[in-house]
């Protein structure tokens, strides 16, 4: 074993070991995360790592609900032309420390301001650090949305809007709007290690960063100067683990609490096993294949089209989430409001698949589908999910090879808008609006951004553009049923599934909810 493993197994069997003094909470994580700075990503299980323990929001979301309620703002009010939303900050709250920072000052205004400022303003000093992508703040349109951030005073801050967003408090609740340290920031860049941002975060939340061990352990601390309830344990473990059979493992061995991910083909015996609890749940999510509609042929709808018959999505349903997803048809999960229930899906049809991949000029085609590199939610085995791609592209003379990056590579890489093949994702929401999912993954803003298919659609995008501005979620729902359809017409997507959230966990866990959109919170979770 390397000194590096060998290193990071001593760190996790010490606080296992320590659990029972200490009160030490261990997760079996899927993942590592791609950073600790929640506004440079997209991914949840960067978001579980970091937004979740670490940091605090405006407004925050009710755990277990898409409810907003006060978070570093004790209120807001959104003018009556919707054009001004004015927050009221919290007054004592407090950032965390750590060896290369000791803030000097509670949370402000100037917290705000340099956190959204960052993001949408090219001259900020931190535009560009850890690479600058800020995929949601763009995917949102938020450079055209916000105009201005105003502070009034200390613990006031405006908001001025170039138009109405229905949604703007609940996207204020997103870990993309995460606040973060100025003061911190400041000491950073002046010191030369702006990047430390995202490596030592420092934030407001129940739990401080202590130590990252990459694709091995995180250790957390209990944040006895929260401001809101305190964590009810004293230290958060994340054990990295990406093998689901791994996991349970360590669950049934008491080395884990709490599980992400459980194989859908073990969550019956899991139901039935001593010692064991099972949580479930109906996802907020889909999983899809997104073509790019930038590269031919793949920029043909009529060759999305004959591709997406070509895929036997219950033969799917069957093999990789053993009957715990169904099939989706629409690029919204069917609990959502808006879905559009009179959608009709492709149908399972090679010879017909066939027949149209001639017609548009199609022959002999040679075609890359991009595996997931862990599990998912939206996705509990990618590249199960490409092997049975490969073999019904087979049957209609397509050639598919199946290739796969490191997680945070993957990402990285599918955004490119010449990205050669089609990749697998998916998405959980993450305010429970349907503008986070048609505009965030399918409007021209998210283009080389959260927009895998590089599908821009005027039409589109008129339409929930226009939505997100109208104040009822009836005039809403008829634009979104109209976009659906263009949706389904256009095919970027292949949509595969939406699937069923379960969560694993030892029997003394204590106050664990499954959070509609799809984040792992600790922060009131305890041991009997």
């Amino acid at each position: 074993m390397s000194l590096k493993k060998l290193m990071a197994t001593g760190l996790l069997l010490g606080a296992l070991g320590a659990s029972a003094q200490a009160q030490s909470l261990v997760y079996c994580s899927e993942g590592s995360p791609e950073g600790f700075d929640p506004a440079l990503y997209t991914a949840g299980t960067t978001f579980d790592a970091s937004s979740h323990p670490l940091y605090n929001r405006l407004a925050e979301f009710k755990v277990g609900t898409t409810e907003t309620i006060p978070g570093l703002a004790e209120s807001w009010e959104v003018s009556e032309d919707g054009l001004t939303v004015t927050f009221k900050l919290r007054q004592g709250v407090k950032f965390h420390s750590n060896a290369n920072f000791t803030p000097t000052r509670d949370f402000n205004a100037d917290d705000v301001i340099f956190s959204f400022d960052r993001q949408g303003n090219a001259e900020n000093p931190y535009n560009k650090v850890s690479g600058g992508t800020w995929e949601y703040y763009g995917g949102m349109s938020m450079p055209d949305l916000i105009k201005s951030i105003e502070k009034t005073d200390d613990y006031t801050v405006v908001f001025h809007l170039t138009r109405p967003e229905a949604p703007i408090i609940a996207n204020m609740a997103m870990d993309f709007a995460s606040i973060l340290s100025k003061e911190y920031a400041d000491a950073m860049m002046a010191a030369g290690t702006p990047e430390m941002l995202n490596q030592a975060p420092i934030g407001t939340g129940p739990f401080s960063f202590q130590a990252y061990q990459k694709d091995a352990v995180i250790r957390y601390l209990r944040n006895d100067a929260y401001w809101g309830d305190k964590a009810k344990v004293e230290s958060l473990i994340f054990a990295i683990t990406p093998d689901a059979s791994v996991r349970y493992q360590k669950v049934q061995a008491g080395e884990c609490h709490v599980m992400a991910y459980p194989n859908p083909a073990d969550v019956a015996a899991m139901k039935e096993a001593e010692g064991v609890v099972v949580m479930e749940q109906e996802g907020l999510n889909v999983g899809y294949l997104a073509y790019n509609t930038q590269v031919a042929p793949y920029d043909n709808a009529d060759v999305r089209k004959a591709l997406n018959m070509a895929i036997d999505k219950q033969a799917i349903i069957d093999v990789v989430f053993q009957g715990s997803g169904e099939i989706a048809k629409n690029p919204i999960p069917p609990t959502m409001w808006s879905y559009d229930e009179s959608t009709v899906d492709d149908s399972y049809d090679p010879e017909a698949a066939k027949a149209a991949l001639e017609a548009a000029g199609v022959k002999d085609l040679n075609m890359k589908i991009w595996a997931m590199p862990v599990q998912r939610p939206y996705n509990p085995n990618a590249r199960r999910m490409a092997e049975l791609m490969q073999a019904d592209f087979a049957k209609v003379g397509v050639t598919v090879e199946i290739v796969s990056y490191e997680w945070g590579e993957y990402l990285e890489r599918s955004k490119a808008k010449d990205r050669d093949g089609a990749v697998l994702l998916g998405w959980t929401g993450d305010n429970g609006d349907p503008d986070n999912f048609l505009a965030v993954l399918l409007g021209c803003d998210g283009v080389t951004k959260s927009n895998r298919a590089q599908w821009c659609n005027e039409e589109f995008d008129a339409l929930i553009q226009k939505a997100k501005v109208l104040p009822t979620q009836e005039e809403r729902s008829k634009l979104y049923k109209e976009a659906q359809a263009i949706f389904k017409d256009q095919a970027p997507w292949a949509t595969i599934a939406h699937s069923v959230v379960y969560m694993t966990m030892r029997p003394e866990v204590d106050g664990y909810v499954v959070h509609p959109l799809g984040g792992h919170i600790f922060n009131q979770v305890g041991l009997k």
